[in-house]
């Protein structure tokens, strides 16, 4: 055994270098890369521990290399049930074989188990890390459940012939989000992303023989300009300090009851006032109209000492 790891066959080293350099890219010929890596073959499980225990001991190279060439086919099996995500199967193959390779890497042939039972999740974790790269320029699938609807959801609107059907039903998206575990809204957002494709806002538009632009010409904040929002600020900051310290020229059942009456949300009535205090409604409501009043002088004498500018009208709003 020791002589499959040390002196590995001149016929397999051949194949190994033309497959390992065929190239993946659209200019390449993968189905040349599919048939060479058919041309290495499949390891023994006893070939296959000596050749994972050489390089976890001593880190041989060419050990290595004969267990990632004989999973070739393997990565590109898997590969082909990821085509339906516009990506070029090339560079899907290419991220797999990156999968395989760490899975060589960490592999333990002491645990018991082949390599294949233990590559496929690192080549299919590779592989779905990729698409969700690539697939759009907005990030999605940032969480487990999220990742698990995005691949789980073509698959089953084809379950339920709903491929072809435009946008969901309530029904369906019920069913999607019931196999899935995922809420409705989840489900309706991510087949929106996945039903509509990137756009650039650089991407020209026409209106006319003399109107026309790019896209991000045409977006419209509709968020409060900034300046006008800072002004509304400092100027609720004023306030609230001048109200505050008017609030000293008020008794403490005063401001309970002005409080109550005029800053809080819903306001009290004067039937439950009436009850706390203790008086009639009707005192409540000269009491209440007696501390608004002695507020908004408070409040316009001290403005007039600052002559910050806030015209007596305006103080109380």
């Amino acid at each position: 055994m020791t002589d499959i790891v040390k002196k590995p066959a001149k016929t397999a080293k051949k194949a190994s270098s033309t497959a390992l350099t065929a190239s993946l890219s659209p200019d390449g010929s993968l189905s040349r890369y599919l048939r060479e890596i058919r041309k290495f073959p499949m390891l023994e499980a006893q070939q296959e521990y000596m050749l994972a225990k050489s390089y976890a001991d001593h880190q041989d190279t060419d050990a290595a290399h004969q267990l990632v060439t004989s999973h070739l086919r393997l990565v590109a099996k898997i590969a082909m049930g990821y085509r339906g995500y516009g990506l070029p199967l090339g560079e899907v193959i290419q991220e797999g074989n990156v999968g395989l390779m760490q899975a060589v890497k960490k592999f333990d042939a002491e645990r018991g188990f082949r390599l294949a039972t233990y590559a496929m999740w690192w080549i299919r974790a590779s592989i779905q890390e990729y698409i969700l790269r690539s697939w759009s320029l907005v990030k999605i699938g940032t969480t487990g459940a999220q990742k698990k609807l995005f691949f789980n959801l073509r698959k089953i609107k084809g379950q339920i012939d709903a491929i072809d059907g435009g946008q969901l039903t309530p029904e369906q998206v019920t069913e999607i989000s019931d196999r899935l575990n995922v809420s409705p809204e989840d489900v309706e957002q991510m087949d929106g992303r996945m039903s509509g494709s990137d756009r650039s806002l650089n991407a020209p538009i026409s209106h006319g023989e003399d109107d026309s632009g790019e896209w991000q010409d045409w977006l419209e904040d509709d968020r409060e300009d900034p300046e006008a929002a800072l002004v509304v600020s400092d100027e609720m900051d004023v306030r609230r300090e001048m109200m505050q310290q008017a609030m000293s020229v008020l008794n403490e059942r005063e401001i309970d009851i002005l409080t109550a009456r005029r800053l809080s949300e819903p306001a009290a009535t004067l039937e439950e006032l009436s009850q706390k205090h203790d008086v009639s409604r009707e005192r409540i409501r000269q009491i209440e109209t007696r501390a608004f009043e002695k507020l908004r002088d408070a409040m316009v004498a001290d403005n007039a000492s600052q002559n910050n500018g806030v015209i007596e009208g305006e103080v109380l709003g």
